[in-house]
Order: structure tokens, then sequence, then C-alpha cells
């Protein structure tokens, strides 16, 4: 196994990582960074992007990392391909990182910015119509649907959120509840049970998402009857929930009952020092492109702050 010692690492190539990496670039820290699993995050698999600030045309998704990409490079930061196996923050200023099971990085202060992946139904048509009409971000993609007619899979907090959200710009939205009833808050469910535009179908799954160069209906099932049908709509909202890529630092950092990291409130300070969490990896609640780069800011100012004061 090759060895070697750095002084930042970041780990992930999104948003957040990309803006810690801008950070402590020109910090002069030298950062090092692997991208993960998926090079670039979730904007990878996103069309338009409008609600970044400063492309008042928008920008695809792609596009927009590249640029970011750039951006940190030209601060020096070094890029490399390759996803950490596993972790040992046990030591102080000398954290351990293993990459792709054969290489050993030591890291004097280390950045996490792994950031979340939506779950998914697992169907062959919503993975090809996946930035075609088919999200998993209603704050990200709905206004590209106004006042057209969208269905909302879930049955949680996040889904009526979804629902309620897009309900303010769509003609209609259609809810499909795999059982028959919803696991979301009181205060929420009520919210969508109230709402005019919403139509909410209990015991109702997906069977296919419809369309060829983009959505334009939904197949389903109802699970009682068995009986299938048709619902139109140009979009297609997963809300089922989001999975933080966080299960290598378990038994080290301390995060919630999902896996999302914990840090000292209005800080990017996990529990161990000299180890900062950013971007989705630590934020279950925006999720937004401009908040992980805000994170990842925050990252890396701290990182710079604590080697400091460890010279």
């Amino acid at each position: 196994m090759t060895t070697e010692s750095v002084e930042v690492l970041i780990l992930g190539s999104g948003p957040a990582g990309y803006t810690a990496a801008i950070y402590a670039g020109r910090a002069g820290l030298k950062p090092v960074m692997y991208q993960g699993s998926q090079p670039g995050g979730q904007l990878t698999i996103t069309n338009d992007v409008e609600n970044f600030p400063g492309y008042p045309e928008g920008i695809q998704g792609p596009a927009m990392m590249e640029e970011l990409r750039a951006q940190a490079e030209r601060f020096g930061l070094d890029n490399r391909y390759g996803m950490a196996t596993s972790v040992d923050f046990s030591i102080p200023l000398a954290h351990k990182v293993i990459v792709d099971e054969n290489h050993e990085i030591t890291a004097k202060a280390v950045i996490i910015a792994t950031g979340a992946s939506a779950k998914w139904l697992n169907i062959e048509s919503e993975q090809r119509l996946n930035g075609l009409g088919v999200s998993a971000c209603a704050v990200c993609d709905g206004f590209f649907y106004r006042g057209q007619d969208v269905v909302v899979v879930g049955a949680g907090d996040t889904a009526c959120e979804e629902a309620h959200y897009l309900s303010k710009l769509c003609n209609k939205v259609t809810m499909l509840v795999r059982k028959d009833h919803f696991r979301a808050s009181t205060i929420m469910e009520s919210r969508v049970r109230k709402t005019e535009n919403i139509e909410i179908l209990f015991n109702t799954e997906t069977v296919e998402v419809l369309g060829d160069e983009g959505v334009t209906g939904v197949k389903v099932v109802n699970n009682q009857t068995k009986e299938e049908s048709v619902i139109t709509a140009t979009g297609f909202f997963v809300a089922i929930g989001h999975k933080p890529n966080t299960d290598i630092f378990k038994g080290f950092l301390d995060m919630d009952e999902t896996g999302y990291l914990e840090v000292e409130k209005g800080t990017s300070k996990t529990n161990i020092e000299g180890v900062f969490a950013s971007g989705d990896a630590m934020d279950k609640v925006y999720r937004q492109a401009v908040t992980a780069a805000g994170t990842g800011c925050m990252a890396a100012l701290d990182a710079e702050r604590y080697l400091a004061a460890h010279e």
C-alpha cells in the first residue's frame, strides 16, 4: 500500500467540495481532493440550473461543475479520481484515509463533502428519464413545470413538502402513496389535504414512467384492486428520501439516525478535531447547491483556523 501526507484532504467533489478547495487553495493549504463515486456530485445529472447566483441565463449542471473544478484547480487543487473506502480519525493532525483500498493518506485536516444520494424507485423508465422530467428535487426543478400537471411519489414529510411547493407552481399535483396512510407529521399531512390542486391516491404504486424524450405520463397500479391506470403528467418527482454518503465514518463521527453528520452549531466542526463536514452529508434541511457551497466555504475557513492554531 502506498502512503503520503497532506495538509488538507477533501472527500467529495460537488459544490461543497470545490468551494472548500477554492478557499483552501487560496489560503495556501495545497488541498488534495478525491472526487468519489460521482465526480461533480448530484449536479452532474441535473440539466438546467437556474437558482445558483451568477448565471442569469442558467447553466447546465455538468458545465457548472466543470467551471467550479477549473476555478479550484486554478488555485492549486490536486484533483484526483478515487473513493475513500475507510478512515481512522483517532490521531489528531494525522487522520488516516484509505483510498480505493490501496493508498493511505495522512491529513492534518479532513473536509467531508461526500454528499447524499436520492433514493429512487429503481425502475428502468425512472432512470432513463432522469433529468428529462424525472427529478428528486422540487425546489431545484419545480420552476420548469409552471402551469403543468406533475406527480409526486412518497408519503413522508419530504413528499408533502415537495407536493405543497409544487402546488404553488403547477396546475395539478398528484401524490402517490403506497399504503393507505401517510408517514408524514400531522401538520404536513393536513397541509396537503387542504390544498385544492393536490390529489392524493392511496394504495397506489408506480408501474412505469411514460415518455421517450420527456415525461408524458405515469402508469400506476392500485395495490388493492390491482387496477392499472395512466396519469397524464409532464413531471415526476420522487420524494422518498435521501441517504447521506457517510457510512465509512460510522464509529468516528457523530451522526443522526439516518446518517447525516452532526456539526457544532454555526460551524462545520464535527466531534473529531480537524475533521469538518459540509454540503449534503450534513444538511438534511436545505440540500441546495448554493447552501452546499456556503458550508464548503465554512469548512475551509474552519480548517485554516484549526491548522493555524496548531502550527
